[in-house]
């Protein structure tokens, strides 16, 4: 078994938590960031009743981030739910360095957090309701 990259940050995986379990009807999101100084995820900001916008007007255009997302989706026969959502945010522009931190981190991560919806996009442009909405349907 290969060692993660980066490992979580003490209270990060207990705030995780605290967000799955937080009776929230609105969108919110925490996002993760590597401090490359102690090779630790720790969280970089939250939001609460956001709108995807927001989130994508905040995410660094040429730095990796991991956002946890508690996002409100209505299915297409009327139900709501409301899923926990990781995305592993690579832009096109990053270091190498950079991208390998993450990106050896995300698999020990989304099982250490117990995530299940696991998606990641090359480009904060891309990070839409739309593109959220297109990966939910092929995973509800």
């Amino acid at each position: 078994m290969s060692q993660p990259v980066c490992e979580l940050n003490d209270g990060v995986k207990e705030r995780i938590k605290q967000f799955r379990f937080s009776n929230n009807k609105c969108t919110a999101a925490v996002i993760l960031k590597v401090d490359t100084n102690t090779l630790k995820v720790i969280i970089d900001t939250e939001y609460e009743d956001c709108t995807m916008d927001e989130i994508q007007e905040e995410l660094p255009v040429s730095q990796p981030r991991f956002i946890v997302l508690s996002y409100v989706y209505n299915h297409d026969d009327g139900r709501v739910s409301y899923p926990l959502i990781f995305i592993f945010v690579s832009p096109q522009g990053c270091k190498p360095e950079q991208q390998m931190l993450y990106a050896g981190s995300v698999r020990a991560l989304t099982k250490e957090l117990e995530m299940t919806k696991v998606f990641d996009v090359r480009s904060t442009d891309e990070f839409t309701v739309e593109w959220i909405e297109e990966k939910l349907k092929h995973t509800a």
